[in-house]
């Protein structure tokens, strides 16, 4: 497997001036260990995960971008990390990237504004990425993985540097969850493939949580329909899936461990109007949205630990999948 990926690699410096990712540099930041959250480039796995944290910094009156300096920042930075790296580092190396994210301010600003922000933020993740390329993948198959603002980062990652289909044939798949996808992009680059069912590959995974009395959020406004995929049946349609469907919501702590399993806690189904997924077992009072930026009912901070047994026995199948695929 690896010796036919480094094939792969070696073509990659080509592929990134195709497609409109540059070259990673030999000043690159990430050179210093302590601009990773996590660089395990020791570690025997069959595949490696690049994981894109979601926003932890708030902001204030006059800053916008997240400091890498701050060490206070980072802690929430690694906290936040560690509550979803237990969905995929079984059997995976683990690469997480310190990045100057966008405030939480960013978001209460109107959607013209924010770009130059977080243009900041994906201008630190390709670097990191390309640098992780060059030093550490050695042709080891992908999965991107992120939440929130980090989806959005993953996305934005596979428009610019996976528009090759070698280099799209290193991709497992990309869990973009807790954000927005819509046709439109899938028809501007076509290289980008959401997912169908519970074993492709090399596809987006993508779904935002709500209750089904919702009709607008920051994540899905009025009028738009985004992707998504249930990740309780792997359906794209608006089938329901029962919560005897659910293996286990888990609500784990800084450090990654699970302080609360429910099995069985909610069911969900896809909204065929918003694409949103609608939760339908469990009340807004009993899940407020905590984040001031967030209504009663959006479920947004709980995607990850609605669904965390059946994501991550998925990251499992979709990887057995790729292997078999590409395993001469």
């Amino acid at each position: 497997m690896r010796k036919k990926n480094f094939v792969v690699l070696i073509t990659l410096v080509l592929l990134f001036a195709l497609s409109g990712c540059k070259s990673s540099s030999e000043t690159s930041v990430y050179a210093d260990r302590e601009n990773w959250v996590y660089l395990e480039d020791d570690k025997a796995a069959s595949a490696d995960v690049f994981f894109i944290c979601p926003t932890v910094y708030s902001g204030t009156d006059d800053s916008f971008n997240m400091d890498m300096n701050d060490e206070k920042v980072k802690s929430d930075f690694l906290g936040a990390t560690n509550m979803e790296k237990g969905i995929y580092d079984e059997n995976c190396s683990f690469f997480a990237p310190y990045y100057r994210q966008a405030g939480l301010n960013v978001y209460e600003m109107p959607e013209d504004e924010r770009e130059k922000y977080l243009d900041i933020a994906y201008e630190d993740i390709e670097d990191a990425f390309l640098y992780y390329i060059d030093n550490y993948n050695n042709g080891q198959p992908i999965i991107l993985a992120g939440f929130s603002q980090g989806a959005d980062m993953s996305i934005r990652l596979l428009k610019e540097c996976f528009a090759d289909e070698d280099i799209n044939s290193l991709l497992v798949a990309c869990y973009a969850i807790g954000w927005n996808i819509t046709d439109e992009e899938i028809n501007e680059y076509p290289h980008l493939k959401f997912a169908t069912g519970e074993d492709d590959t090399g596809v987006i995974i993508s779904f935002n949580s709500e209750a089904e009395e919702v009709t607008d959020s920051i994540m899905i406004p009025e009028g738009m329909h985004t992707l998504a995929i249930n990740p309780l049946n792997w359906k794209t349609d608006s089938t329901t899936a029962s919560k005897e469907e659910n293996m286990g919501a888990c609500f784990t702590d800084y450090d990654g461990n699970i302080v609360s399993e429910i099995p069985n806690l909610t069911g969900a189904y896809i909204d065929p109007v918003r694409g949103a997924l609608k939760v339908t077992d469990v009340k807004p009072e009993e899940y407020p949205p905590v984040l001031s930026i967030f209504e009663s009912g959006i479920y947004h901070i709980y995607d990850y630990q609605f669904f965390y047994r059946n994501l991550q026995e998925n990251v499992g199948v979709r990887l057995e999948s790729y292997l078999k695929d590409n395993t001469d």
